[in-house]
């Protein structure tokens, strides 16, 4: 199982993590939404339950709850810039199979 960060998400997610001093890492998941099905989350991780899988790179914790790990495995998760408005994490993810218009919700591959 592996979720890797390019060296570009690793300076953006390092600069995020410092200004928010309680977090010890990055929070990433799935939850069922829009049209497609699912939909990523992120948030800023504050603990480690015992149910949570623990990827790092470069000292940059990413924490992963065992329900969405399956969606995840092998995701790349870069940080592009393009122009004034559009900038961001993105997810390079090979278990996606599609993904609505909007881009905000995806549909995985079925999971065996």
């Amino acid at each position: 199982m592996d979720i890797r960060l390019t060296e570009n998400a690793v300076h953006h997610i390092r600069k995020m993590l410092e200004s928010h001093a309680d977090s010890i890492g990055l929070r990433l998941g799935t939850r069922k939404s829009g049209c497609s099905g699912y939909a990523y989350t992120v948030n800023y991780a504050d603990s480690i339950g015992k149910d949570d899988r623990v990827f790092e790179a470069e000292g940059i914790k990413v924490i992963v709850d065992t329900g969405s790990l399956p969606h995840l495995n092998g995701m790349t998760i870069d940080y592009t810039k393009d122009g004034l408005l559009h900038e961001g994490l993105e997810f390079i993810n090979p278990n996606v199979e599609s993904s609505c218009g909007c881009g905000d919700s995806i549909a995985f591959r079925r999971l065996s």
